[in-house]
């Protein structure tokens, strides 16, 4: 037979029977790799609009936590009353935002890793808001395991690094009713108020199972617990005594509660 008239493969397999097990097989994975190639290609064009909204949605959490959130404003609008530094985790001091330690994964070692997360950076932001050109709160990232899941979530302090103005956990599998419970705003509301070190500048806080009695001696430590969900209260309280002890920002608080305890001075 001319080769010119041969059948080409396509129409071979065109010819073959529907049932038949090899048409089968190339017409599946024919299908796989098109929707491969399609979803592939959606996730790599999506990739910048989705950081871009997770961008956004963080820095509305920020302004919730802030206290400065409007629904009417827009939101990057709405951020330049917000200075972000980025703080060295070793001296507790500012440091550039272009430094390496910004980029550069340091492991955690186990018996430090009470918040379950494995690595970061040894340089990380803090968000300041200024009230009449003084520090009146202080924004700190918080990232942690909990029951299921990895929790994210931001804390203001006021300006004496020791008392909690507000506090969002924003990012979270926990489980809803129970667990998901640590993203319901009357829940962290409860946050308001309680104090993070002592006296002697020892790590007070944590949620306790039940409520808290207001008499108690150490109440202004203690953030009532949820019901059913004592394992995530765990992690939130490990995740909280990472970040704001010595692992974390602790160095930084101290500068904060400096001689004379009247907040960290503003810095350039």
């Amino acid at each position: 037979m001319n080769s010119k008239h041969k059948p080409t493969p396509w129409a071979r397999l065109l010819a073959m029977p529907n049932n038949s097990r090899t048409k089968i097989v190339v017409v599946a994975v024919g299908v796989c790799l098109v929707c491969s190639i399609l979803v592939s290609s959606a996730a790599v064009l999506l990739k910048p609009i989705q950081e871009r909204n997770e961008a956004l949605g963080r820095k509305k959490e920020i302004l919730k936590v802030a206290g400065l959130y409007d629904p009417d404003e827009d939101i990057a609008t709405g951020f330049r009353s917000i200075q972000t530094r980025y703080v060295d985790l070793k001296t507790g001091k500012y440091v550039g935002a272009d430094v390496a330690c910004n980029q550069t994964l340091l492991a955690i070692p186990k018996e430090q890793d009470i918040a379950g997360i494995g690595e970061s950076t040894r340089c990380l932001p803090v968000y300041l808001v200024h009230t009449n050109e003084s520090l009146s709160t202080v924004i700190l990232p918080l990232v942690g395991k909990g029951l299921w899941s990895t929790i994210h979530g931001f804390v203001a302090l006021s300006a004496d690094g020791n008392t909690i103005k507000a506090i969002t956990f924003y990012d979270h599998a926990e489980t809803p009713g129970l667990g998901g419970e640590i993203s319901n705003p009357a829940w962290q509301a409860r946050w308001q108020g309680k104090q993070i070190f002592d006296s002697h500048g020892g790590m007070r806080l944590r949620i306790r199972k039940g409520r808290v009695d207001p008499a108690s001696r150490g109440a202004r430590f203690d953030v009532d617990g949820l019901s059913g969900a004592t394992l995530t209260g765990n992690g939130i309280t490990n995740m909280v005594h990472f970040w704001l002890g010595e692992t974390g920002f602790g160095r930084y608080l101290a500068r904060m509660r400096g001689p004379g305890r009247r907040g960290m001075r503003h810095e350039t």
